[in-house]
């Protein structure tokens, strides 16, 4: 029963904004070896916790600009932000296609904090990006930083003799 206490932190840590998969895939890791339990399985466990944080954010802050949308004082000031960037983004992807869903991919697929899909999903909305283009780049991106983090996982494991 302890064991699994462990998975479960696992699955949260890796949905939390700092941490995301970069911590939780290592203790899921961590749980794996010691409960004999397959790493691809704990792995795809955290990937789809992960993965679910991108329509979670994206949920969140449709509703929250929504109802911040009624507030004068945010409406005036962030109303005319999002309007500015969206222009500004609108030339952008004329001049540069999917190069922008590309560079999404790679910021998100860094696995250094601050990097993971809450970055990229907040990052999206503001320049007003194609939402389904955007969910495609982050989740590839987490796939990116998930193989980079079980392969060095497993590296340090192995390197170290922790197993």
């Amino acid at each position: 029963m302890a064991n699994i206490v462990q998975l479960i932190w696992a699955i949260i840590i890796s949905m939390l904004p700092v941490t995301e998969l970069r911590i939780g895939l290592p203790l899921a890791i961590g749980y794996a070896i010691k409960t004999g339990v397959p790493i691809l399985l704990v792995f795809s466990i955290i990937l789809l916790a992960n993965l679910l944080v991108i329509f979670l954010v994206f949920l969140f802050l449709d509703y929250a600009h929504k109802h911040l949308m009624k507030i004068k004082a945010y409406k005036t000031a962030f109303g005319f932000l999002l309007k500015r960037t969206q222009k500004k983004v609108d030339k952008i992807e004329k001049k540069r296609g999917i190069y922008g869903y590309i560079a999404l991919m790679l910021f998100v697929g860094i696995p250094l904090p601050a990097t993971g899909a809450w970055t990229g999903c907040l990052i999206a909305w503001i320049l007003g990006l194609d939402r389904k283009k955007s969910i495609w780049a982050i989740s590839l991106g987490v796939l990116i930083a998930g193989v980079l983090i079980l392969a060095g996982t497993l590296g340090v494991i192995k390197i170290f003799g922790l197993s």
